[in-house]
């Protein structure tokens, strides 16, 4: 989500590039202060939609909002993840479940979403995820289809749930990547892996 954190300072560099940006989260009164200082860095249109991706109907929701609001897409960035504790796993089935939702199946139903508005521009697709639970994803076929990841692979004790939904967005999009080069797609699809980074809620869970 862009309310806070990394999703936050994304907001504001593509801001700084002039760009129109459509941003969510679930606060929208953190949205609503995020889109104005976009507005005060020189984004050319700022607007937000209040959005909970645990939800079946809003990722669609607010891929349509942009696309209608902006009259199509040029990027769209996925970074958004949901609550877990940072602990060991105590057979939460459920919360595992809600948590693959959010952090997972609300992406892959995003960029489908957005894939034929991507398709037009010639736009990009580009994934946030983690040092966690990285897998091996070299460059190979179309120059414009590119992953920026390195070779290797990482979990952690306490972070059960989390590390499934990141090895999952992995596995996925680094799949699609081969997909989308082998119909010679216009979409660019990037997988940026994030290594430790103190945001607020990062910094929550080891306190």
């Amino acid at each position: 989500g862009a309310s806070k954190g990394i999703g936050e300072q994304l907001a504001y560099h593509y801001a700084h590039f002039g760009a129109q940006i459509v941003i969510t989260a679930r606060r929208e009164q953190a949205l609503q202060q995020v889109a104005e200082k976009c507005l005060s860095l020189g984004a050319q249109k700022a607007l937000y939609i209040t959005a909970d991706m645990s939800s079946d109907s809003d990722p669609d929701k607010v891929v349509d909002f942009a696309v209608e609001k902006l009259g199509g897409l040029d990027y769209l960035v996925l970074n958004h993840i949901g609550s877990s504790l940072f602990s060991m796993w105590q057979g939460d089935v459920e919360h595992t479940k809600w948590l693959m939702q959010v952090n997972f199946f609300s992406y892959i139903q995003m960029a489908w979403r957005a894939l034929p508005s991507l398709e037009q521009s010639k736009g990009s697709l580009v994934i946030v995820s983690s040092l966690l639970e990285e897998v091996i994803l070299q460059q190979t076929f179309v120059p414009t289809l590119k992953i920026d990841s390195r070779t290797g692979k990482s979990t952690s004790p306490f972070t059960a749930p989390y590390c499934s939904t990141k090895s999952a967005l992995n596995g996925f999009f680094g799949s699609l990547y081969h997909e989308l080069a082998m119909k010679k797609s216009n979409v660019s699809l990037s997988l940026c892996t994030l290594g430790l980074i103190d945001t607020e809620s990062a910094m929550e869970k080891v306190r």
